[in-house]
């Protein structure tokens, strides 16, 4: 298999590979029982790789709703297919492939949000503004809407919800009346065009600053194509409620939405539901997350130094606490 253009830098992989091992190294029941890890965004298998590595004794689920991912993760991580089991799924479709597998609990599940390297890399996917492709952005390129369909046929007011509360785009309203007039000369296909009528739309002292002006609305239209927000909601209650006593949850995010969706879900386990006046907790009613992260970590300068993609990311962890082990 042709290795993916472009290079593959795992993020943060020293600082998950620390936050997860004391999940993957601790004795656990039954005697005996490998030790289980879920890269719920599996990518091209760079975190993935590492962990098999460093801990032998634990087997690997690995999910990924693009195909070509999985066949590129497939051919990396060949030299531990007796401990892997690489999934075509969505990450909030967990509970179902543990069933599968017949697998009760993991130990511990990493989530690497956003777009991956080979999307990015790969011109004709449609992620990258920078150079021309067809307007795709499905992650699973065998179902789902494109980008170009959403363009086409959404109203011009829910082109603009989308832009604003996606891609947090100031000018979202003008940016929709552009695309739905322009939809009017012929269908959208390319990026190259929708890059141009964004950066045309959006006035020349706000083009200044703040990087690509057609930045916000790709990533509002990738959110939307994939349904990354809906499915996140979604997964990370269902992989808390996997892990095993003592098992820990790593998420990077890549923007201030993905991030504050996690910061919820981990800050609801991980206080008290019982009343607050009581001198003593009742019974059920106590945390069941210990963060082990002080608020949304950032990368360190030699990080984004090494990986220039590392430079939003924001990583938080947690360790479930209480039920079974």
């Amino acid at each position: 298999m042709p290795e993916p253009r472009g290079a593959h830098v795992p993020v943060l992989l020293e600082r998950c590979l620390d936050l997860i091992a004391p999940a993957l190294d601790r004795q656990v029941t039954p005697p005996g029982r490998s030790t289980v890890h879920v890269d719920a965004t599996l990518g091209l298998g760079g975190h993935a790789e590492a962990v098999l590595a460093r801990h032998p004794n634990t087997i690997l689920i690995g999910l990924d709703r693009d195909t070509e991912a999985l066949a590129h993760a497939g051919h990396r991580l060949a030299a531990y297919a007796d401990r892997i089991h690489l999934v075509h799924a969505v990450y909030d479709e967990l509970p179902e492939v543990m069933a599968k597998l017949k697998i009760e609990r993991i130990d511990s599940v990493l989530f690497d949000l956003g777009v991956s390297s080979l999307q990015l890399d790969e011109a004709d996917r449609g992620f990258a503004y920078a150079q021309d492709a067809p307007l795709d952005m499905r992650m699973d390129q065998k179902s789902g809407v494109t980008a170009a369909e959403i363009l086409d046929t959404y109203p011009a007011g829910e082109l603009a919800r989308v832009l604003r509360v996606y891609g947090e785009e100031k000018f979202a309203s003008r940016i929709a009346a552009a695309v739905v007039a322009e939809r009017r000369k012929g269908p959208w296909r390319s990026t190259a065009r929708l890059a141009e009528l964004v950066r045309d739309a959006i006035p020349a002292p706000a083009r200044r600053t703040g990087g690509h002006p057609a930045k916000r609305t790709f990533q509002a239209l990738r959110i939307e194509v994939n349904r990354e927000l809906v499915v996140l909601e979604a997964a990370l209650p269902a992989a808390l409620d996997a892990l095993s006593s003592g098992g820990r949850i790593v998420v990077m995010s890549y923007h201030s939405l993905e991030d504050r969706i996690t910061k919820q879900a981990f800050a609801a386990r991980a206080k008290s539901t019982g009343p607050i006046d009581l001198p003593v907790e009742l019974p059920g009613t106590g945390p069941t997350l210990r963060l082990l992260t002080r608020g949304a970590e950032p990368p360190s300068e030699s990080e984004v130094a090494e990986n220039p993609r590392a430079a939003s990311v924001k990583l938080r962890a947690a360790e479930k606490i209480g039920g079974k082990s």
